[in-house]
């Protein structure tokens, strides 16, 4: 949330974004908060001892990757053209740096 702060990006999944926030944790997730929410549920999992949460997590992400995600991918194509896909060909949707392609 400072990093979006910083670049002056809106924070309110309901609202347009403002910035193409790609440093601190975005260079390695395009979706850090959503990431730290599934790891929050697999901690509590681990804190409580509670098999429910180690379910909830992917049952979680893949909710929020069909009902949260894949809109706001749109948008974001829609907003910053080139510039949005250079950054989703560089860093993955959860996790992740991809090697640049290299040509034979």
């Amino acid at each position: 949330m400072l990093v979006m702060r910083r670049w002056r990006a809106n924070i309110l999944p309901h609202r347009a974004a403002t910035a193409l926030v790609t440093t601190g944790p975005f260079a390695w997730s395009r979706n850090p908060i959503y990431l730290a929410n599934g790891l929050l549920l697999l901690g509590l999992g681990g804190l409580f001892d509670n098999a429910w949460f180690f379910v909830a997590a992917p049952v979680a992400a893949f909710a929020t990757d069909r009902l949260a995600i894949r809109r706001e991918e749109r948008h974001l194509t829609a907003l910053f053209g080139p510039a949005w896909s250079a950054y989703a060909d560089r860093v993955d949707r959860w996790f992740g740096r991809r090697m640049p392609s290299q040509s034979p």
